[in-house]
């Protein structure tokens, strides 16, 4: 029996008072999909039961669960290539030389999920600016679910998550053999915090302020005046000559003019006053 109409109204009110995440009419297969395996691992048999379980007792630990289970974790090595090529060419290579007297750098992946950005980029400033390595390098990485960034502590992947993006010198260099998977190099996985946060939060704790902030794909699920909140708080912890990335499919524009994009062929943007 699928979920009725007023238990799919309760859950998306939940998830969007919880997470900020929009569940448009027309999305009951996804919440389907997502809370029946929690329904049946917790014993909870269907997806009324967990509804009404949510209603009546509030759990702390079900709340979790089911906020875990309706955020959207598809992430890969390197995903959409050109953003780290950019990182690469361009980014990295202007702060490293505007920070050259002070010798630090202060990245945040804001939508980390189960890793595979900020390894991508732990790699990608291993392998390309040796001269970091006399340097101070802070670099903390958050996520909503406390699921991928236990798995993303972990650093271990399947050979289907290390085939998707990751070149096989890479693999060879800073990977190890785990069972039938592959961990992290703990020389990777000492360079970045790890940190639950909720973007959408109505309290931003004091951060920064930031080089360079990651924040792709997850401004898609957002409704535009928590988008506009979120822009407004990486303005905040964003330093004046910093930089923000957006998903490919992300814009700033009709949302926050206070940036500008620094690139036609990914979504870098920096602020108007630098």
């Amino acid at each position: 029996m699928g979920i009725s109409a007023e238990e799919f109204r309760f859950v998306a009110d939940l998830i969007r008072a919880e997470a900020a995440i929009v569940l448009d009419a027309g999305k009951e297969y996804l919440v389907e999909t997502r809370l029946g395996p929690v329904a049946h691992q917790l014993g909870l048999g269907t997806i009324s039961t967990l509804v009404a379980e949510l209603r009546t007792r509030r759990n702390p630990a079900l709340l979790t669960r089911v906020v875990d289970a309706m955020t959207t974790n598809e992430t890969s090595f390197f995903r959409d290539v050109q953003p780290f090529e950019h990182l690469k060419r361009k980014v990295f290579p202007e702060l490293i030389e505007r920070r050259r007297a002070e010798k630090k750098l202060s990245i945040w992946c804001a939508a980390a999920s189960s890793g595979q950005e900020p390894y991508s980029m732990a790699m990608l400033l291993r392998e390309n600016f040796p001269e970091l390595a006399g340097w101070r390098v802070e670099f903390l990485a958050t996520d909503i679910s406390t699921q991928v960034l236990a798995k993303a502590r972990e650093g271990i992947y399947s050979q289907l998550e290390v085939n998707r993006g990751l070149p096989a010198p890479l693999l060879v260099k800073y990977f190890r053999k785990h069972g039938l998977e592959w961990q992290v190099d703990s020389s990777l996985r000492s360079m970045i915090q790890w940190r639950e946060f909720n973007l959408a939060s109505k309290t931003f704790p004091p951060m920064g302020p930031f080089d360079l902030i990651m924040l792709r794909n997850v401004m898609i699920y957002f409704d535009v005046p928590t988008k506009r909140s979120i822009l407004g708080n990486m303005r905040r912890v964003l330093r004046p000559d910093g930089y923000l990335f957006l998903g490919t499919a992300e814009t700033t524009i009709n949302v926050d003019d206070n940036f500008a994009s620094d690139t036609l062929h990914t979504a870098c943007y920096r602020l108007k006053a630098a």
